[in-house]
């Protein structure tokens, strides 16, 4: 490995242009001691290329590199271009044991690991915890009860699983019209749920979200009903079309994977498909989606946009990340809201800074504002309030 070829190859990652097997290439010469001398020549040649003083370039420490959301004022300065990240991102993929590209999903010991709680107060990540209504209106907090049967709804039986999991097992024949048995799970803020429905069909819920659905689908068709955001891996049945309905929208599948965001306060309601095919609906508007491509709809009238969507971003919450491209202050704060169950207050002049990156959704509260302040944006926890502040 000459100075040159890995001079080359830090620019490459620094650029966000490494392919993988350049990034296989590097990660091999960083693995072995001999290169050292050499690595850190080319990382000194590649900061003075990009014009950093000595007093910009903190102390190399593998065991410090932690992940940083950046932000100016004009548009996002990705990950990768930071000054120090330019020189740590590929100890801290190496320091992890895994091959990642940069500015995809960074693990919760790169957070953990660089992070001061520097706040007074904190607040725990949110988890698993929902509750299920059954048609008689029965409550069950989900999160307390134990394994095995916990009820049963029409000739449907629903087991929790020994990992947390809400199944439906639905009898081979049925005497009842079980779609009359309407079930209702919702996730507080801070929470966050998986079913199997009776059909095999999985749902993850985000937090602050609801699913309403049939213990059993009985008729023609498969028919549910969800607020919030939903993740859906849905069972192949092509004589059972599976709609799901949200805020005057109707999505039609029959086997797929998709998600959908569709808040009550957010104006949009954002359908974007993963695998197979959906056609999406509200009023007269009718739209197709292929695999990776988003639908938009506004509340406010019938029309459907559809535009080529950032997959990875529409499912990091289901991969347990925030994940941020070009995002307002408010839409920031928003995920935090619920996924830590805190309310926002601003105070002072808003920032008008767009901020990309990920974080794991596994961190404290104060270690995701404390890596937000990276970029000058300034946080106060008050029990369950969180203010920004100029």
């Amino acid at each position: 490995m000459t100075k040159e070829r890995l001079h080359y190859l830090l620019t490459q990652y620094a650029n966000n242009s490494c392919t993988r097997v350049e990034l296989l290439e590097l990660l091999q010469v960083m693995e072995k001691d001999a290169n050292d001398e050499i690595l850190k020549g080319s990382m000194d040649s590649l900061l003075t290329d990009c014009q950093v003083t000595d007093a910009e370039l903190p102390n190399f420490d593998k065991e410090k590199i932690f992940t940083e959301i950046i932000t100016t004022s004009a548009a996002v300065v990705p990950l990768y271009k930071r000054v120090w990240f330019k020189v740590a991102v590929a100890a801290s993929v190496l320091l992890v044991g895994s091959l990642m590209l940069i500015n995809t999903y960074k693990p919760t010991s790169d957070l953990a690991r660089g992070t001061k709680a520097e706040f007074k107060n904190d607040v725990a990540p949110g988890s698993s915890k929902a509750t299920l209504i059954l048609s008689n209106g029965k409550s069950i907090l989900l999160a307390a009860v134990q394994k095995g049967q916990i009820a049963k709804q029409g000739n449907s039986t629903i087991i929790k699983t020994a990992n947390g999991q809400i199944v439906y097992r639905a009898s081979l024949v049925s005497e009842r019209n079980d779609e009359d048995e309407l079930n209702l799970i919702t996730t507080p803020r801070g929470g966050k749920w998986d079913v199997t429905l009776s059909d095999g069909t999985k749902v993850w819920l985000n937090a602050s979200s609801s699913i309403r659905y049939p213990s059993a689908f009985i008729g023609n068709e498969r028919k549910v009903e969800i607020t919030g955001e939903a993740y859906f891996e849905v069972a192949h049945n092509a004589a059972k079309p599976f709609k799901v309905i949200t805020k005057g929208q109707i999505v039609e599948v029959l086997g797929t994977h998709f998600n959908i965001n569709a808040y009550d306060d957010e104006e949009t309601v954002k359908t974007t498909l993963l695998e197979g095919k959906v056609r999406v609906s509200k009023g007269i508007a009718i739209a197709t989606l292929l695999p990776g491509q988003q639908s938009v709809t506004i509340s406010s009238n019938n029309s459907i946009s559809v535009k080529n969507a950032d997959t990875e971003q529409a499912i990091a919450w289901h991969n347990g990340y925030f994940q941020f491209d070009r995002s307002d202050i408010h839409a920031v704060t928003q995920q935090l809201s619920r996924w830590y169950d805190v309310d926002i207050k601003f105070q002072g002049k808003i920032t008008q800074d767009k901020f990309g990156g990920s974080i794991s959704r596994d961190a404290t509260l104060s270690q995701v504002l404390h890596t937000l302040e990276q970029s000058m944006v300034r946080f106060k926890i008050d029990g369950k309030t969180v203010t920004v502040m100029e």
